[in-house]
């Protein structure tokens, strides 16, 4: 009898545990809807201060000039400023292999020649679970020591992409506070600032790591850095709208901690393996598109602000065509 009780008792607590996940996860679905209600200002669009990242095969030997001349006829009718282009990575000690990208002076000097006003910058990270280790002195000097060798192939700036980093992760700020003794254009791409509060322990609970910055650790890496690319994308919202709605409070947030003399992009997702069906049907360009629209016409107009698409290699037409037609 006692244990028939016990049980029971268990079993209500399990039902209301779950009503409650079920309760908060409506509230939120009914936020993010919110979000993304209303028409966007007709000026909230590109300003020409758009972003690419590009894989590997740009800076390994695979690419050629003539690859570089047809990228250079896509990119001229886009809004694209800054690429990066990826460089490393660093091994788990913080070096960085230059056979890792034996054609990067190459690829700047055909850049340069084509694409003369876009900006360059080396795309760099690691793992930093159960990988590079940026505690270590040691290992954030070598760093540092890769960071050096590759500026000289001629890129006009870092990009780094660590991932995950905790939010409150000082030796973070004091790589980035040190690289700039190498370079005078510095980014960073960034998790996602924390929607709503208490999100961020509950996920951190969860997924054993930050999935989200609180506004105060994202503002310190911002008062760091030149531009900062916030990964949108990998939200975990089921519908296109509910994506939309997230981007919209992604880049709200961001709107009001990234001063004006300071670029801020927004990561608009063109690849299609999320690992989750209803992932690659909710994400998307043009989605990550019209909520940025809505967050720039709730904030106002402002010059240093964009999308930023992920990635060269899997973006198809359709990503092309709706960063053009959503976006331009």
């Amino acid at each position: 009898m006692i244990a028939r009780t016990v049980i029971r008792r268990g079993l209500r607590l399990l039902a209301l545990a779950l009503a409650v996940v079920v309760a908060l996860a409506g509230l939120l679905a009914a936020a993010l809807r919110i979000q993304f209600t209303g028409a966007p200002e007709p000026w909230a669009k590109s300003t020409g201060n758009d972003a690419l990242w590009l894989g590997h095969a740009w800076v390994d030997g695979r690419r050629t000039e003539r690859d570089v001349e047809q990228l250079a006829v896509r990119l001229r009718t886009t809004g694209i400023k800054d690429v990066y282009v990826h460089s490393g990575p660093f091994e788990y000690d913080g070096r960085l292999d230059p056979a890792k990208y034996p054609n990067a002076g190459n690829f700047v000097k055909w850049m340069r020649k084509h694409l003369p006003n876009l900006r360059i910058s080396a795309w760099l990270g690691q793992t930093v679970k159960k990988g590079l280790d940026l505690d270590d002195p040691k290992a954030r000097a070598n760093v540092l020591a890769g960071v050096a060798a590759i500026m000289k192939q001629g890129y006009d700036g870092i990009h780094y992409n660590f991932e995950p980093i905790g939010d409150g992760d000082t030796e973070f700020l004091d790589l980035l506070d040190r690289t700039r003794q190498h370079t005078t254009l510095l980014s960073t791409s960034t998790p996602q600032i924390e929607p709503y509060t208490g999100m961020r322990l509950a996920a951190r609970a969860v997924l054993t790591h930050d999935k989200y910055w609180s506004e105060g650790y994202f503002s310190q890496v911002v008062s760091r850095v030149d531009q900062v690319a916030i990964m949108t994308y990998d939200s975990y919202t089921p519908l296109q709208s509910l994506y939309g709605g997230y981007v919209a409070r992604q880049a709200g947030l961001a709107l009001d901690l990234v001063p004006d003399s300071k670029a801020l992009y927004i990561g608009a997702p063109a690849y299609h393996d999320h690992g989750v069906p209803w992932l690659d049907a909710a994400e998307s360009v043009a989605m990550a598109a019209e909520g940025a629209k809505l967050a720039l016409s709730a904030h106002g107009r402002r010059e240093r602000f964009g999308l930023a698409l992920y990635v060269d290699f899997a973006a198809t037409e359709e990503d092309w065509r709706e960063y053009l037609t959503r976006w331009r």
